[in-house]
């Protein structure tokens, strides 16, 4: 049950939301009007200096209406750009700009000749104006509507004044009309304006619409592979950042819904803190399949390898226990990985602990006792996984793959995490699964030109043997290995904690700048075809 502090609490971060974009729409057209007003004044000091020998006079009454209006927009225009305000105050802004620049392009033509045709300037610039502000600016129909009527009385008044003065014995007929179609441009600006907020106002709420599946709201992409692509959302009531899954339309075939499906009932099954929780699942009113996952604030390990560099011995420890637990729990409920790799595993951290590990992408799970929906999706004739993290017997006899395969493939995470290197390296996936199956890796130390624990080095290449049956039996055993390599540093929680603090925002700015449209390829290679396709 939704409480009413959850309630006010989801109006409130919505208004924040809303206050936030419209601030900056309100900036932006401040400015724009500001630069654009700045140039018609520097052009028409220009113009008095070329067609007159004097200095053109800054105080003449037109042109200091010109800088009044500029001063006022680049103002609003730097307050918009300072902390953020309320809905209320940013809309007060925006009826005191509006109507307030209106006003200077009507007095613009005091102090100029009767005889300068300035009259269709001023409606031009009124009418721009509005019509601009209608399009940059999210405003209801009357909104608009309103704030237009207010803002051309000025225009009126200086058409009636102007046209008195200009022609004071002209006919009250020609007076009449020149008014009335003064009026009607006037309106007509207003109406455009009016019309065009319609418009966009209804588009931006049915793009927010569109936006959401059921209660939770699409934000940024934080990913894409082959089977889906992955957004930040946020809950309507709960306010509760989340990550969401979609299936790619193309991918909607029978297969692809079968272990999209699986990938969530599987997963869904895994409650160890290391690995990574679904919330929800469910199909959307376009036939769009997703499912709902916990937002994970942190950086693969991949990318962290990437920007920062090998890890600490005793820090490389601390991620692999938990890996390892993670596996623990799911290898005892049946469940094989088969794809763990450096990207699949996230470091991120909580209130009360910093290096959280959460291992994620079920989508190529097999379960130990495969039924024949399991070998349908999973396709037991295929080589499955990442070719830098495939265990030998997955490339030599994929269909009898167990958990050990998730234990090489651990390994070589390792590996990657104390070298900065994968195990093996070449420039064919070929050559790689060759190497797999046929070359002993490097010692870490050697790869490293550094000293590694020798306890540590052991496991993992131990870790790494051909056979499964030299590895550690099972994702237990390896934890409590991992639990007694005591050569390295033990790893220090008040030491990890100062590291998120110093250097996680400067590392989130750098990922969501250069943030990878896709991991690379976990591949799905087909014995009987030769084939090769892309697997999420």
């Amino acid at each position: 049950m939704v409480t009413a502090a959850s309630e006010i609490s989801a109006v409130s971060a919505n208004t924040a939301e809303t206050a936030r974009d419209l601030q900056d729409r309100l900036g932006r057209f401040a400015r724009t009007i500001g630069v654009i007003s700045g140039v018609m004044l520097v052009a028409s000091v220009a113009n008095s200096l070329a067609a007159s020998s004097e200095a053109a006079p800054i105080s003449e009454v037109s042109r200091l209406v010109h800088v009044v209006a500029t001063v006022l927009a680049f103002a609003i225009w730097r307050l918009a750009r300072g902390k953020a305000r309320s809905v209320t105050t940013i809309h007060a802004l925006d009826a005191v700009l509006t109507p307030t620049l209106c006003t200077c392009w009507a007095l613009l033509g005091i102090g100029i000749s009767p005889h300068e045709p300035i009259e269709f300037s001023v409606i031009l610039a009124t009418s721009y104006t509005l019509i601009a502000r209608s399009v940059v600016i999210p405003s209801s129909f009357l909104r608009t509507l309103v704030m237009g009527c207010v803002s051309i009385v000025p225009t009126g008044v200086f058409f009636f004044t102007r046209r008195m003065s200009f022609v004071p014995a002209a006919p009250a007929a020609q007076v009449r009309t020149f008014l009335l179609f003064a009026l009607l441009w006037c309106l007509v600006a207003v109406l455009t304006a009016a019309l065009q907020s319609r418009l966009l106002y209804g588009l931006r709420r049915r793009i927010r619409e569109a936006g959401k599946l059921g209660q939770y709201t699409l934000e940024e992409k934080l990913g894409e592979g082959g089977m889906g692509v992955v957004y930040r959302a946020t809950h309507a009531m709960l306010r509760r950042p989340a990550a969401i899954k979609l299936l790619h339309p193309e991918r909607a075939r029978e297969r692809d819904l079968a272990r999209f499906e699986r990938e969530v009932q599987q997963t869904s099954r895994l409650l160890h803190p290391n690995t990574i929780s679904i919330f929800d699942y469910g199909c959307a009113a376009d036939g769009t399949f997703y499912y709902v996952m916990e937002f994970l604030d942190g950086f693969d390990l991949e990318w962290l390898v990437e920007a920062e560099g090998p890890l600490e011995p005793s820090r490389v420890i601390h991620i692999l226990r938990q890996a390892s637990a993670a596996l623990v729990e799911a290898h005892r409920l049946g469940l094989i990985h088969r794809d763990i790799k450096p990207a699949n595993i996230i470091l991120t951290e909580r209130s009360d602990e910093s290096d959280v590990v959460k291992v994620v992408d079920f989508g190529l799970v097999k379960t130990l006792n495969s039924s024949a929906l399991d070998a349908l999706v999973t396709n037991a004739n295929a080589i499955i996984g990442t070719p830098h993290y495939l265990a030998p017997e997955a490339i030599s006899a994929a269909d009898s793959v167990d958990a050990r395969a998730d234990l090489y493939a651990l390994g070589a995470v390792g590996y990657f995490l104390l070298t900065g290197r994968p195990v093996f390296e070449a420039t064919t996936v070929l050559e790689v699964c060759s190497k797999h199956l046929l070359e002993a890796p490097i010692p870490p130390s050697l790869r490293l030109g550094a000293s590694v624990p020798l306890d540590l080095e052991r496991l993992i290449l131990a870790c790494l043997a051909k056979s499964p049956d030299d590895r550690p039996e099972s994702a237990s055993a390896l934890e409590l290995g991992l639990r007694a390599c005591t050569e390295a540093t033990p790893h220090d929680a008040l030491a990890a904690k100062r590291w998120w603090n110093r250097h996680a925002e400067a590392l989130r700015a750098r990922q969501k700048e250069a943030r990878r449209p896709e991991a690379p390829a976990t591949m799905t290679i087909d014995i009987r075809g030769r084939g090769a396709q892309r697997a999420a």
